[in-house]
């Protein structure tokens, strides 16, 4: 599978409150509905090569949902159980039914999913808010984490890249609806393309097919009636999320991860900097830093094969060293 294309698709029906639209589903992969007091989540699973691996639990970020992982899970079957969870108000997940978009809300949706499974501790990895999202789990619940995988977590930054100013104005009040009203003609796919120019290194990269795909699931979207509120609403949890300090900022956070972790920065990010990798190498006790010089802000969609090799060797490193220590 070459690193921009997604494993054999097919159509399902969303779950109701999605949309009229189908969902796409890869191969080997499956969507069932969690319902929890005042929330329902959708999950993607993606079950291990065989019985008895150790769960994992991807996160996406600000836009995304859990399809965004569907490149990297099945390199990783052989190795853990995965499941991708839609935020609120994304994929096809429905909103929240306190309409809370904060970091700590998502964080607590993550924690109250695995809590009413039962699958943790896991190999939680996050994407952008999901890494920040992750961040605030591990730190919490270092109970919930056996290792922490981090692709261009949207950590503060004192300069924000220049194509993260969007998500900071979409955050101020009334601009969604600016927005809508300034982009209501603009086709699925242009916005679409707008997109990949802003997450990927070499939007050039994605197949027709995969290209194709985005924009069904974007003509999905646009249809639902929170698209833009969840937008907005997860924005302005994000700029909350960067104001916070003491023990709830994010980077103080990271200083409490007691689990192993994966850093992932590609040098063509648009969104996330890449001169914040040494700093994150720095906050986040013995981690690995793994930059990528072509990747953009999705390296996981772009790169997943050298993604995958580099979990596995923390995956793989973290098991032996438990080992190791239940046996001394």
């Amino acid at each position: 599978m070459s690193s921009t294309e997604l494993p054999e698709t097919r159509s399902v029906a969303a779950p109701p409150g999605a949309g009229s639209r189908t969902v796409r589903v890869a191969d080997g992969e499956r969507l069932r509905s969690v319902t929890l007091p005042g929330l329902t989540l959708t999950v993607r699973s993606r079950p291990g090569d065989r019985p008895g691996l150790p769960p994992a639990l991807y996160v996406h970020g600000l836009g995304g949902s859990s399809l965004n992982w569907s490149a990297l899970m099945p390199l990783l079957a052989d190795l853990v159980d995965g499941e991708a969870v839609d935020l609120p108000g994304f994929g096809v997940s429905p909103p929240p039914d306190d309409g809370d978009y904060s970091v700590t809300a998502h964080a607590r949706a993550v924690i109250r999913l695995l809590d009413s499974a039962g699958r943790g501790p896991v190999h939680l990895f996050g994407n952008s808010l999901g890494g920040a999202v992750a961040t605030r789990v591990a730190a919490v619940r270092p109970d919930l984490v056996r290792t922490l995988t981090l692709i261009s977590p949207a950590l503060p930054e004192l300069r924000a890249q220049r194509g993260a100013w969007p998500t900071a104005l979409l955050a101020l009040p009334g601009t969604a609806a600016l927005f809508a009203r300034l982009t209501k003609d603009w086709t699925p796919e242009q916005r679409v393309r707008g997109v990949l120019s802003l997450c990927y290194g070499d939007p050039g990269r994605v197949t027709d097919e995969g290209l194709r795909h985005a924009v069904e699931e974007m003509e999905r979207r646009l249809e639902l009636p929170y698209f833009w509120d969840a937008m907005a609403r997860s924005s302005r949890g994000i700029v909350d999320a960067y104001t916070l300090g003491g023990q709830h900022g994010l980077w103080r956070q990271a200083e409490r991860v007691l689990a192993p972790t994966l850093l992932v920065y590609g040098a063509r990010d648009r969104l996330v900097s890449f001169r914040m990798a040494r700093r994150a190498a720095a906050a986040f006790r013995g981690s690995r830093l793994l930059t990528l010089p072509d990747a953009g802000h999705v390296a996981m969609m772009e790169y997943p094969e050298t993604v995958a090799a580099a979990a596995r060797e923390l995956i793989t490193d973290a098991a032996r060293a438990a080992a190791a220590e239940g046996g001394s």
